[in-house]
């Protein structure tokens, strides 16, 4: 069944006319293609994708394309999130002066993963692209190439090892044991849980909001407006909720990714 038949029977199933709860489920994240681009079909989630990459270009390129000495509403913007990401993320992992080359990176991560969230509650979108899994990987995988070859890169091909093994001769026997474990944490875990972090939030947030969005309107149709408008009250609520979510989730991502680039810089003990 197809969003768009999933969301006709939704909607004409009521609490009266002998059909259970349409509960959302994994029907309610497949898509069917809405057009065919140079032999590649577009659904709507890399659609929304490639809107949110327009949508990130287009905004800093207008707040800094003429950036001016006194600021005019849109660069004070543009500064204020620009500066928070530098300031409040990147120098506080990594430094002024290791941070700054990072900056542009996770600046655009942190918007770029923000606005992929805010589609969630965007009338019309109300899709967040990165509860589709493909797209929290990706980024991770980003990340995780960047800490890997600057591991490699610092310490050269053993000590990058030892540094990801976690290598440490005062351990003693169970040193065998130790690097084992930080192999499979650093090397399968890591990006693992980097990736499934920001996905599962955003996964489990749009499928409260489709529970109680669907059920206002089962119960409105069926038992009254005083119980469907419980159920309203919890959407709006969900809704508040979710943008402090989205916001946070773009914010843990790019710290963790931050964490990861200075634990590759440290040197080894």
């Amino acid at each position: 069944m197809s969003p768009d038949q999933t969301l006709a029977f939704e909607t004409d199933c009521h609490i009266f006319d002998g059909c259970g709860f349409p509960a959302p489920g994994l029907h309610s994240f497949t898509f069917e293609p809405i057009a065919t681009v140079g032999g590649i079909e577009i659904n709507k989630p890399m659609l929304l994708v490639l809107l949110g990459t327009v949508a990130v270009v287009v905004f800093f390129w207008a707040a800094f394309g003429r950036a001016k000495v006194v600021p005019g509403k849109l660069q004070m913007v543009g500064e204020a999130g620009y500066d928070f990401v530098r300031r409040g993320i990147v120098y506080e992992a990594l430094g002024k002066k290791e941070g700054d080359k990072y900056v542009p990176l996770m600046v655009s991560l942190f918007f770029f993963i923000w606005i992929m969230n805010l589609w969630s509650v965007i009338p019309l979108a109300q899709f967040p692209a990165t509860s589709i899994i493909a797209f929290p990987a990706g980024l991770a995988a980003i990340v995780y190439i960047l800490w890997v070859s600057l591991t490699f890169r610092k310490h050269g091909f053993v000590g990058g090892l030892k540094n990801i093994s976690g290598y440490d001769k005062s351990i003693g026997p169970v040193l065998p044991l130790v690097m084992a474990l930080e192999l499979l944490s650093n090397l399968i875990i890591r990006p693992f849980t980097h990736a499934v972090r920001l996905f599962a939030n955003m996964f489990a947030g749009h499928v409260l909001l489709l529970i109680f969005t669907i059920a206002s309107w089962y119960l409105l149709n069926g038992i009254g407006i005083a119980y469907a408008s419980v159920s309203f009250v919890m959407v709006l609520l969900l809704t508040v909720f979710e943008l402090f979510i989205q916001a946070l989730q773009a914010y843990v991502f790019v710290l963790l990714a931050c964490n990861y680039i200075q634990g590759a810089l440290a040197e080894h003990h």
